[in-house]
């Protein structure tokens, strides 16, 4: 079994969804996640790791 880990930022939050767009590929789509799957002190710009199915804020607003 392969261990899918993925960073992410919070690029946008709308009601009960944000908005994410992959770290690691910055031109990619943004993917629209339920915001109860997601910590719940996220704000735009917190950076999230996506591992073992959950996500997990690694950074506050530091992304430019």
């Amino acid at each position: 079994m392969e261990l899918v880990s993925c960073k992410y930022v919070v690029e946008q939050i709308n009601g009960d969804y944000a908005m994410l767009r992959r770290l690691e590929n910055p031109d990619s789509e943004l993917k629209q996640v339920a915001r109860a799957l997601l910590p719940e002190e996220i704000m735009e710009g917190t950076m999230l790791l996506y591992e073992f199915l959950q996500y997990s804020v690694i950074a506050g607003k530091e992304v430019e």
